[in-house]
């Protein structure tokens, strides 16, 4: 196995609708878009990693086949976000004729979210100019952030995070494949780092390959530079308990040993502070600091100063 030949995102990418994991509904509706060939234009939005692209590569592949080159356009709109690539190579693209009478071509923009309100009100215009000819999917993580014009000329197909279950599946589907012993522990921590991204699940377990075929847990959070559940509430235990300098400690080793940032210290205690064994009213309290701390990181405050400031606001609000 020379797992620097091919990346894994790439090698287990699904090429048939059928393959697609998680999205029953969704696939269900583009395979009947690919049996009638005909389909409207779409919004496929949902977190990133869910399949939204994937499923897009599968529907043009099996609309299109060999010729998938001649009739599906795909671009990722984050890295040409003006309005130069609509008018460009997306509208020369699309006045383009199609391959044979009644087939319609596709142009995918990914992450169409982030292009400027004047590249989307160019291409709202140019969706109306050639809809008798192509047909354009935007791939978005927020619907929201794409303009009311083009939001009411496209259905919206809204992906939804993947489960435990079709997370597993997918995992041991890898661990066949290259042969890798992954005990219990490790699949459990892939779940946790990876929050439904089937994308970054990938690339977590493929660097940990790469180090030995035998994966841990502690192969895997060392990887994702991320700190086991345990450790971030037992840095929020000592806090409660009013130990500010115990807090201090673990919040020591959360950013020289594991190297996390302050947002990610921050999401960390987000997701574990509702599984924690105290009083509800206790957790409305540090939920109402993290947003706090979360705030002033994101306008530009020192990440240290406000993380060591949570802390002792949470170990003088249990003192109180």
């Amino acid at each position: 196995m020379d797992v620097l030949d091919l990346s894994w995102t790439e090698k287990y990418r699904p090429s048939k609708l059928s393959e697609v994991i998680g999205q029953t509904a969704i696939v269900e509706r583009l395979k009947a878009f690919v049996k009638t060939r005909n389909f409207p234009n779409m919004i496929f939005a949902g977190p990133a990693g869910v399949g939204k692209t994937t499923s897009a590569i599968a529907m043009a592949k099996e609309l299109y086949g060999d010729k998938i080159n001649e009739a599906f356009l795909e671009l990722n709109a984050s890295d040409t976000r003006g309005i130069d690539v609509i008018r460009g190579k997306v509208k020369e693209f699309a006045k383009t004729l199609p391959l044979e009478e009644g087939l319609v071509k596709i142009i995918f923009l990914d992450e169409a979210d982030a292009l400027t309100p004047e590249a989307q009100h160019a291409l709202r215009r140019t969706m109306e100019k050639y809809a008798s000819t192509t047909r354009f999917i935007l791939g978005a993580n927020y619907a929201s952030k794409i303009i009311e014009p083009i939001q009411s000329r496209c259905v919206v197909l809204r992906f939804k995070p993947l489960n435990v279950d079709e997370m597993r599946k997918f995992i041991d589907r890898i661990a066949k494949g290259e042969s890798l012993e992954i005990d219990e522990k490790a699949i459990e921590a892939l779940i946790y780092v990876s929050e439904g991204d089937l994308r970054k699940l990938t690339n977590i377990l493929q660097s940990a390959a790469i180090l030995d075929k035998k994966i841990t847990e502690k192969s895997i959070y060392d990887i994702a530079a991320r700190a086991r559940p345990k450790e971030i509430v037992s840095m929020l235990r000592y806090a409660l308990s009013g130990d500010f300098v115990k807090a201090r400690e673990e919040l020591n080793t959360l950013v020289f040993v594991y190297g996390m940032s302050g947002e990610d210290i921050l999401m960390q205690c987000y997701r574990e502070v509702p599984n924690m064994q105290i009083d509800d009213k206790t957790k409305l309290e540090i939920m109402d600091k993290i947003g706090e701390c979360n705030f002033r990181i994101v306008e530009g405050a020192n990440e240290r100063i406000q993380l060591e400031a949570m802390l002792a606001n949470i170990a003088l609000a249990s003192k109180n």
